[in-house]
């Protein structure tokens, strides 16, 4: 199964820990291999996958040495001659730790010159996102920055939805009009919102009414378990039968976008 599914969202609103419960989900059917990418800077998905510390991944914008070789060119240099098209292949197979069936790749970020830089390291990690959108046949689902930083015109044109992480609280809906404008403007065709940490109708009721012309893919319940997990630095629901219903509801929805 090929599902490509990026996920934004004001900073704060449960963005992460709703990419790992999505991610886990969609593993558990056997035939379906999930890429999971970080490519958030402050990034906790591992945690939110329950990746034990003691595993730690360099994320791909670190791995100098692999970066030199694969662009002729040294990282934290811009400018001269470097190969454009490097191999990235096989970096998701060699660079990533699996749980349950969940591979995750941490992206990092370019330090020298900007997000749009054109140097070593942002030439392998667009190469990169390029090949895990448009070539691979895998489930792929990204945990963004509040926006899409980290996705070109090359490749959003074949991500399959963008999900807009919203709290009933006004910033996030604020925040989710301003990345659907992103995603938009950068080729993005469907672009959902998931109002998470919601306590009853009336949370449910606000989100549709103030985004009443998004497409809302679902709620998931504000929960005590989200948020011990969260101070204990664990992933919730370590046996996903005990996850809520409408975790299953979303992700059936995200399925039937490929059928």
């Amino acid at each position: 199964m090929s599902l490509k599914i990026a996920i934004g969202g004001k900073g704060g609103v449960g963005k992460t820990t709703v990419t790992g419960l999505l991610a886990r989900c969609l593993a558990m059917d056997g035939n379906n291999k999930v890429i999971a990418i970080d490519a958030d800077p402050v990034a906790n998905l591992a945690a939110a996958l329950g990746i034990p510390e003691d595993k730690p991944i360099t994320p791909i914008s670190q791995l100098t040495e692999l970066i030199a070789e694969r662009t002729g060119a040294k990282p934290g240099t811009m400018g001269g001659f470097f190969t454009l098209n490097p191999k990235v292949d096989d970096i998701p197979e060699r660079f990533s730790q699996e749980r349950d069936r969940v591979r995750l790749l941490v992206m990092g970020t370019v330090q020298s010159g900007g997000s749009g830089c054109i140097c070593p390291e942002s030439t392998v990690l667009k190469a990169l996102m390029n090949h895990l959108v448009l070539v691979r046949e895998d489930i792929v689902i990204m945990d963004m920055e509040a926006g899409v930083e980290h996705l070109g015109r090359a490749t959003s044109g074949s991500v399959d939805a963008l999900i807009v992480v919203v709290n009933p609280g006004a910033r996030s809906r604020a925040a989710a009009e301003k990345i659907r404008k992103l995603g938009r403007d950068i080729g993005i065709k469907r672009i959902l919102i998931l109002g998470n940490r919601v306590r009853g109708e009336e949370d449910r009721r606000l989100i549709r009414t103030s985004l009443a012309d998004f497409e809302i893919l679902g709620f998931l319940p504000e929960q005590e378990e989200i948020v011990l997990a969260d101070r204990g630095g664990m992933r919730p629901y370590d046996d996903l039968s005990t996850a809520p219903q409408e975790l299953f509801a979303i992700v059936e929805k995200l399925v039937a976008m490929q059928k």
